[in-house]
């Protein structure tokens, strides 16, 4: 039985893939593309407050819908207590890997591996020898907009020792190189490439692990082009808005979406390699992105971040036994006692800027959900008033830099290569994917959601199934 390896690049979009695939851009994707089934796939939900990818990824991932399993925040995942795909493989003897895919629980097994997505604090990575590298992965993506955060030394040394000894390759380290020396000569103004170059490490890791345990079934999550589509979507199409990007900006990010493809696209050149290996590769996205359009009456939509989370609730008086960044400007707090997790809520909401509440503040049985909700342009003298005091925003608050110019959109690309070209012209959903996976495997049962796409797939995929 071959094994599969699911490459989940989170929000690429079928037209930008078709466009630069027929420019000649992307090489690679056009490999794979005509080695596949070809899917277009529609989530389980499309309301806009619940087509986010956490959402979506959970649902790939367990073949239930939301309105099955209610989970709504990043962090809620783990906690959830429904079965995924890779306890159910585990349970049937199947060995499995797990490189940050979103939102899901870890649970060890014999033979396999995992690490979680780089906002989960609650799950540690197996074997343990992966954890320095989670813990790095996790502070440079939670702070990755905070360009006031000092580089510790001590960070890149553990990083050094990991690495050393789990797949670094030489090409990986001298890219590393290269870009903190462009930041440098630069003056930060390359410092947006910086998230590629997280891919390629994950990247390093994960052959490094999957060759050394060769699971029958491997997952390996991205989103840093997911982050520029949410970013530069403006530069890249300025004749989709009724405002342009700031005088010098849109040259500098005109290619920056472009960027992130052809990064991707490397990827999976070293993806092929594994493939010769032994295995079957799957490209999944569960939605994409379109232009995001609803706050161009204010020129787009800003973003305001803490500088200090943690300086900033105790200023406030505020305790919490865990304090988790979760997307961009929001967080999650964790305070058992209802009453003092009641006090922290209106605490936070009480925060002002000329009359506007700063904080969207949600408080739940498990903790309080909050970020920041102004999106609109501040000056630099901007007071904030926090209690009795009164002072500068932007000595609490950082702006990151762009506007949101991309939102989700619900279709979703899904190739299997099992060797021939075929474009499906009907949609299918995110949830076919898991009872596929089971057919696969030769598992019976395991969800009441989706329907196997193993009998219309190539018949050599069929073959090498259980």
């Amino acid at each position: 039985m071959q094994p599969l390896i699911v490459l989940e690049f989170n929000e690429l979009c079928p037209p930008l893939l078709a466009k630069w695939m027929a420019s000649g851009d992307l090489p690679n994707f056009r490999r794979f593309y005509e080695a596949s089934d070809v899917f277009t796939t529609s989530p389980d939900v499309e309301d806009p407050a619940e087509l986010e990818p956490w959402i979506q990824w959970y649902s790939v991932h367990t073949g239930k819908p939301y309105s099955e399993h209610g989970v709504f925040h990043l962090t809620d995942g783990p906690g959830a207590g429904d079965d995924d795909i890779w306890q159910i493989l585990n349970r049937a003897g199947v060995t499995t890997g797990n490189v940050s895919s979103m939102n899901a629980k870890l649970t060890p097994s014999p033979g396999s591996f995992g690490m979680p997505d780089p906002w989960c604090t609650t799950e540690k990575s197996f074997p343990p020898a992966l954890q320095p590298f989670q813990d790095f992965v996790q502070e440079q993506v939670q702070e990755y907009s905070n360009t006031s955060r000092s580089n510790k030394a001590a960070e890149f040394a553990k990083l050094a020792a990991f690495l050393a000894t789990n797949g670094l390759r030489a090409q990986t380290a001298l890219g590393l190189i290269r870009q903190i020396a462009a930041e440098k000569t630069s003056g930060g103004a390359a410092y947006w490439k910086r998230a590629v170059q997280l891919d390629w490490l994950l990247m390093d890791v994960f052959r490094h692990y999957w060759r050394k345990y060769h699971p029958g079934y491997a997952t390996f999550f991205l989103n840093s082009t997911a982050h520029y589509q949410h970013a530069y979507w403006r530069h890249m199409a300025p004749e989709s808005f009724q405002h342009a990007a700031p005088a010098g900006e849109e040259a500098k990010y005109r290619d920056a979406i472009l960027f992130g493809y052809q990064n991707m696209d490397r990827l999976i050149g070293e993806f092929f390699r594994l493939e010769e290996q032994g295995a079957t590769l799957v490209l999944m996205t569960a939605l994409s992105q379109q232009p995001f359009l609803k706050y161009e009456d204010i020129g787009g939509q800003n973003f305001y971040r803490p500088r200090n989370i943690e300086a900033m609730l105790s200023v406030l008086g505020i305790t919490a036994s865990d304090v988790q960044p979760v997307m961009t400007h929001q967080y999650k707090l964790r305070i058992d006692d209802a009453a003092a997790r009641e006090k922290a809520a209106a605490t936070l909401a009480s925060l002002r800027v000329d009359g506007r509440q700063v904080f969207e503040v949600g408080n739940e049985d498990d903790g309080i959900y909050f970020g920041c909700q102004l999106r609109t342009g501040l000056s630099p003298d901007t007071k904030l008033i926090m209690g009795n005091a009164e002072v500068s925003f932007f000595d609490q608050f950082y702006q990151i830099e762009g506007t949101k110019s991309g939102c989700h959109h619900p279709d979703g690309v899904l190739w299997v290569k099992g060797g021939r070209h075929q474009r499906h012209d009907e949609k299918v959903s995110i949830l076919d994917w898991f009872p596929t996976v089971l057919d696969y495997y030769g598992i019976e049962g395991g969800t009441a959601y989706g329907t196997s796409l193993l009998p219309r797939l190539a018949p050599d995929m069929s073959s090498l199934a259980a």
